[in-house]
């Protein structure tokens, strides 16, 4: 691990605080410039019910043979996506402040709609702690996701499944709970306490889900590995049963939450920095991906690797704020050294440092190149 020395820890710091005005000046322009922005809570509801409805909508579009299956499972992840951002908004609780029923209602709808996904009550108390010890060993949130993980097979499979995440590394897990405990000085019962309740933060939708989506992904793989043979298949009456309902389940709620959750974890713990950051320097927390071949991934994170890094400095405002100020955020993001589309170092494990340079680095530019919004068509890495 590289060392770092005072005089660096400051000039990071000192970025981070003038980045974070500036990403300020830009978002209050863009309030000026569009007075919509004020009505965040009808925004925001307006997306929680429209995505909502689109996605029941798919789903009887698929029962009646409307449409198909692709069709249905690529737009479900989509609209799923956005459900995902308007439920990081609510975390840092961007929309019905002073209506607490609207709040836990909608809380519980991006739930229940994402039911592989855990409790975002639990979650939320998870991402707001990540945002005091990102890129630490107490990041419950971020190392959930396998970020700091080195890469190989085991991390492809835990980041298609978050319960494979948790099965997988029983003792990383351990040490994430340990040392989310230490930072919120939990000690005794309260040690216990939450420690059972980020264990159980999955229960009890993903347990479900889980056992659902593998057991029509078993029964398809039988059934087309005896095809291959030329062998039976004789499933039992229960199968005989099931298996159009488990079908519908795939096409309409399984496979559109395993496939954006498989972008956002890829995305997501990949762009955010892990081991050896400096403190309080917010610009050695997360990378920005731009790059033209990530946007297949980012269609299901709703844009996640291009605009999370400017929610690191400023936290007020929504998703979709994010994305109307992404390409000015971006040019003075790169004059104070974010980096953009540093895809070495998911060889590094996450880590910020190499001990040889980086040659993908997208080098800092003049004020004047400004960059284009998402999706953009020249790659920059």
């Amino acid at each position: 691990m590289a060392t770092t020395s005072p005089d660096s820890v400051d000039d990071g710091i000192k970025r981070s605080r003038i980045l974070r005005q500036e990403l300020q000046r830009i978002s209050e322009q863009a309030r000026q410039r569009y007075p919509i922005l004020e009505h965040q809570d009808a925004i925001g509801l307006t997306i929680l019910i429209g995505s909502a409805a689109a996605i029941v909508g798919l789903a009887v579009a698929y029962g009646y043979s409307l449409l198909p299956a692709w069709t249905v499972i690529v737009l479900s992840a989509f609209f799923l996506s956005l459900l995902h951002e308007l439920e990081h908004d609510l975390i840092h609780r961007l929309y019905f402040k002073e209506k607490p029923w609207l709040y836990n209602a909608a809380m519980a709808t991006v739930w229940l709609f994402r039911p592989n996904t855990i409790n975002p009550w639990v979650r939320r108390d998870w991402h707001l702690h990540h945002h005091r010890v990102s890129g630490t060993a107490g990041d419950i949130e971020e190392r959930g996701l396998t970020n700091g993980e080195r890469w190989g097979i085991r991390r492809f499979f835990m980041l298609s499944d978050g319960l494979l995440a948790l099965v997988l590394r029983p003792l990383t897990i351990r040490d994430m709970l340990v040392e989310y405990a230490g930072d919120h000085k939990l000690t005794g019962g309260a040690f216990w306490r939450g420690t059972v309740r980020n264990v159980l933060a999955y229960f009890p939708f993903g347990p479900i889900f889980i056992a659902l989506w593998y057991w029509c992904l078993f029964l398809h793989a039988d059934h087309f590995v005896r095809n291959v043979m030329g062998l039976p298949w004789e499933p039992s009456q229960l199968t005989v049963s099931a298996l159009p309902i488990l079908d519908f389940l795939a096409v309409t709620v399984l496979a559109p939450n395993a496939l954006r959750v498989a972008c956002l974890y890829f995305v997501s713990s990949n762009i955010h920095y892990y081991g050896d950051v400096e403190p309080r320097n917010v610009i050695q927390q997360t990378q920005v991906w731009t790059s033209a071949w990530m946007v297949p991934f980012q269609l299901f994170c709703f844009n996640f690797g291009s605009t999370h890094a400017i929610h690191h400095f400023a936290v007020q405002y929504p998703f979709y704020w994010r994305q109307m100020i992404a390409g000015d955020a971006h040019r003075v993001m790169r004059e104070q050294g974010v980096r953009f589309n540093d895809f070495a170092s998911m060889r590094r494990g996450n880590n910020w440092h190499s001990a040889a340079p980086v040659n993908n680095i997208t080098p800092a530019a003049p004020a004047s190149d400004a960059e284009a919004p998402w999706p953009q068509a020249a790659n920059d890495g």
